[in-house]
């Protein structure tokens, strides 16, 4: 009786969710789910035409999926790939009699195929561009015995050096990547570049080598090898030899450092150099939401210094941060503008790098970045919302059809909870509330799932499995793209509970901590 449905429509579904079981349901709670929605979908239960067609329609729907999920070997497929899996290409070379670790073994071979031939259109450019700019002359002017030069009544904002780089990753299969790379460098007047290639290999889960080839005419030719290597989960290790040809001969170099997470946000380093300004430093670098904070001690030839250095976050919902100097990220390409105030502490010259840029970036984010973030999602939300269009008005049908499936044996359920005071779904709302102040002028899109919710209902208890309650029978996603939960108003032994849960927690009632409190 049961017709193939479409590859949209398989797409479209999550079978667990739509048995209502967990991840790791076995056998026996995929076959009391499956019975229980057949009794409640079986066509033979209805005989209005257009109902009957409906339940036949859900009814193939729930028998697909516990077909799919009672078999080992495409469960196996099902939970790696999902239902693209099961129509993954090289899926007729597999045999079906094969273990479902056969069977995921071999469709990570296949996966893995896929991905070389992927990996060898794919490039990953980065760059950077840094334009150090002069500006002195705002807060340091020269004598006035200079002022007579024409033009000197107005500052001169120079840009004094630039600094280009640029690279380009190649993925030649899944553990080999090739890298070019190039920079460019002008200072007042002088500069010039150089040019690396290396060859990175992943040699396994814990570590990868890279060989390192380089030219350029501020130095000479460069090779190189750089071994990484994790020791434990907390600790890692990288060792980078370096061979450096010049007019002066061969200069061999040698780093090697060694560092540990000591927490979440920080870790602690050490390194040893050899050779080109050999050196030890020791240092612990601290990083997190709000700051970042670095301690460091080196001994070494030409240099030894300590160092404490801190940097505290400025930060919004956005993540954007306020940093001393004008950087712009577009893409994978950084420009990056440092700006030279002054070469003395004069009062006027700290009050404009330090306040100036701070009233500046609160102003443009009030007024400029906020807006423009906000705008830019709804128009991404836009987008998707036309984009699934179709699809929500098919799956509210759908919904509104199995509610209306539902309404007897919801009766039926309800006269049961009633003799025995047991659980009873007064209402419930599934989609987007709004309960902050400042987001009135956002619009609540909810739908109520008063019926589905008391057709799950089961010898007085609800439980819905970790995942969005849109797959579940007579739901269906209200608001695509945005934050859901599901608020239940139910009464259990004469009183009334209230819970509210985001939308892929799982929800287990009736519960004491539920109780509304009628006291007052």
């Amino acid at each position: 009786m049961a017709t193939a449905l479409s590859e949209e429509e398989l797409d479209n579904e999550d079978y667990y969710s739509l048995l209502n079981v967990r991840r790791e349901a076995s056998s026996e709670e995929l076959k009391a789910a499956y019975r229980r929605l057949c009794m409640l979908y079986h066509p033979d239960k209805h005989r209005d035409p257009e109902l009957k067609s409906q339940a036949e329609r859900l009814f193939n729907l729930v028998h697909q999926a516990y077909e799919v999920l009672s078999d080992p070997q495409t469960r196996a497929i099902y939970d790696i790939y999902g239902k693209r899996g099961l129509e993954m290409e090289g899926w007729e070379v597999v045999e079906r009699k094969r273990t479902p670790a056969e069977i995921r073994e071999e469709f990570e071979r296949l996966q893995r195929e896929r991905e070389e031939r992927r990996l060898q259109q794919r490039t990953n450019p980065k760059g950077t561009i840094s334009v150090g700019v002069d500006a002195t002359d705002l807060f340091d002017r020269y004598d006035e015995e200079y002022e007579d030069v024409s033009g000197s009544g107005f500052p001169q904002i120079e840009i004094n050096k630039m600094h280009i780089s640029q690279s380009i990753e190649a993925p030649l299969t899944a553990t080999d990547t090739a890298i070019l790379s190039g920079s460019l460098s002008t200072q007042n007047g002088n500069g010039g570049g150089s040019i690396n290639f290396a060859l990175r290999r992943v040699t396994s889960a814990k570590g990868w080598g890279e060989l390192e080839f380089g030219a350029g005419d501020l130095q000479g030719p460069l090779f190189g090898l750089k071994l990484f290597r994790n020791l434990t989960p907390r600790c890692f290790v990288t060792t980078n030899c370096a061979l450096q040809f010049s007019s002066r001969g061969i200069r061999p170099g040698l780093t090697t450092v060694l560092a540990r997470n000591l927490d979440k946000n920080t870790v602690g380093y050490l390194q040893w150099r050899w050779g080109i300004q050999s050196a030890m430093n020791t240092s612990i670098v601290r990083d997190t939401k709000t700051c970042h904070f670095t301690v460091a001690l080196q001994l070494g030839i030409p240099h030894s210094f300590a160092l404490i250095s801190y940097q505290h976050k400025f930060q919004d919902d956005d993540q954007t941060r306020v940093k001393g100097s004008l950087k712009l990220n577009r893409a994978s390409q950084t420009y990056f503008f440092p700006i030279h105030l002054t070469d003395q502490l004069l009062p006027s010259a700290v009050f404009y790098a330090t306040v100036g840029p701070l009233v500046i970036y609160l102003a443009m984010h009030r007024l400029i970045i906020k807006p423009y973030l906000r705008a830019q999602k709804e128009k991404e939300l836009e987008k998707q919302r036309e984009s699934t269009a179709s699809d929500v008005l098919q799956k509210k049908q759908e919904a509104e059809a199995a509610v209306r499936l539902m309404q007897e044996s919801v009766r039926r359920i309800i006269e049961a909870e009633e003799s025995r005071m047991g659980l009873i779904i007064v209402n419930a709302w599934y989609g987007k509330f709004v309960n902050d102040k400042s987001r009135k002028s956002e619009r609540v899109k909810v739908i109520d799932v008063t019926v589905p919710l008391q057709c799950l209902v089961k010898d007085s208890k609800l439980i819905l499995t970790e995942a969005s309650k849109a797959g579940l029978p007579g739901f269906y996603d209200p608001c695509v793209g945005e934050e859901k939960s599901l608020r239940v108003l139910y009464q259990f032994r004469g009183v009334l509970h209230q819970v509210m849960v985001p939308d892929s927690e799982a929800l287990r009632i009736p519960k004491q901590s539920h109780r509304i409190d009628t006291d007052g």
